[in-house]
């Protein structure tokens, strides 16, 4: 089962950040402005958020395996389509139609978790499917460079289709369905309408995107701190940043370990607290002028993404867990709200980045950010014993 999580939820992600060293080379090969080059990622990742707010629903109605399917199996068509392109929009379009298709992997996924694993049990499984999935989409853009220069850009979409079509066979082969049988057949407008009225879902939730959006904002600001304000490389910022993605992997490695050992909610305000600390000593060393080099910036940051792992893999197993018969419902939401409101925030990132003197913006909105997500728990996030009640 784990291989077909890592699988399913990051063929959309790892199809992402394959593409983008091939961005100047489609510019040139078609004769365009690299803004529009872009679209092939900025169209995917809206692509990303519509697919989970329909997938997850429609994974509640129909089960996980078909919808799991058709969405792979749209992904797949779309891939054969990019390979083919003969303009850029005919390229954007199917770039769209790809991402909508195998996002579906990744909101069924933590459905999937949900139906097969406990409430205690699923934050770290979705932090072991996150840890495996972020090492091979750590390694996606250096394929798609490799690719690229070996065999052209087109290359990079027949593999992408090779990767999409061995989804569809592995899970068509191996997968059983996993939803549960519904109690009640309220349908959509019920799942919705009862989540959007349970404050427990809406402060897990909240919690979840919020302290998603510490990734989005530090990832659009930090290239210009970096290179603008501290004159360095931008071969240097990418190692930084690798740095960072590589305390997050480790964040959700310890999630695995302490998973078993402690209570969700116990886990998420550990998450919460470090986060909260790391960010406030970044803070810190924005008011005394420290951090304008990299190695204080980043290295604090690092203990922030730590934390950051921890408090989003719970707060997301606590999401999925209020109603587990509507958990697809519960997972697009969350992941929709997540990418739609990333792409806002990692532009007002660039801006507190690119308009400002000092790292003090950037590293005050993230501790804005920290004490949000901690708010949403306090005020909105019954506490029993540390036990929120699931129904069954």
């Amino acid at each position: 089962m784990l291989p077909m999580l890592v699988v399913m939820t990051g063929v959309a992600p790892i199809s992402l950040y394959i593409l983008v060293p091939a961005l100047p080379v489609l510019a040139a090969t078609f004769q365009s402005d690299i803004s529009v080059a872009q679209m092939t990622v900025s169209l995917y990742m809206i692509g990303i958020a519509c697919s989970q707010l329909i997938m997850g629903p429609l994974s509640d109605k129909f089960g996980r395996r078909p919808v799991l399917l058709a969405g792979l199996g749209l992904m797949v068509a779309a891939s054969v389509g990019a390979s083919l392109a003969q303009t850029l929009p005919q390229l954007i379009a199917a770039r769209f139609l790809q991402a909508l298709g195998g996002a579906s992997g990744m909101v069924i996924s933590r459905a999937i978790i949900r139906d097969l694993y406990p409430r205690e049990r699923v934050g770290a499984m979705i932090s072991l499917v996150v840890a495996v999935m972020m090492v091979a989409q750590m390694l996606s853009a250096l394929a798609g460079g490799l690719l690229e220069i070996a065999f052209g850009w087109r290359a990079i979409f027949y593999a992408i289709t090779i990767a999409a079509f061995g989804s569809v066979v592995l899970i068509a082969a191996a997968l059983p369905e996993t939803r549960r049988a519904r109690v009640t057949s309220g349908g959509f407008r019920g799942d919705v309408g009862s989540l959007l009225k349970d404050r427990t879902f809406i402060g897990y939730m909240l919690c979840q995107v919020l302290a998603s959006q510490i990734i989005f904002i530090f990832a659009g600001g930090g290239p210009y701190i970096v290179v603008n304000q501290m004159g360095r490389t931008t071969a240097e910022y990418g190692a930084w940043f690798a740095a960072t993605g590589f305390a997050f992997l480790m964040g959700n490695v310890f999630c695995v370990r302490l998973a078993p050992r402690y209570q969700l909610d116990r886990l998420i305000w550990f998450g919460l607290a470090l986060q909260f600390g790391g960010s406030l000593l970044n803070l810190i060393w924005s008011i005394s002028g420290i951090n304008q080099a990299p190695v204080f910036l980043f290295g604090t940051q690092m203990i922030v993404m730590v934390a950051n792992a921890i408090a989003m893999a719970n707060a997301a197993a606590g999401a999925i867990s209020v109603r587990p018969e509507a958990a697809g419902t519960a997972s697009g939401a969350m992941g929709f709200l997540q990418q739609g409101i990333g792409a806002l925030v990692s532009q007002a990132g660039a801006w507190l980045g690119g308009h400002s003197t000092t790292t003090l913006p950037l590293t005050s909105a993230i501790v804005v950010l920290s004490i949000a997500c901690a708010a949403t728990m306090l005020l909105l996030v019954p506490r029993r014993n540390g036990v929120v009640k699931e129904e069954t």
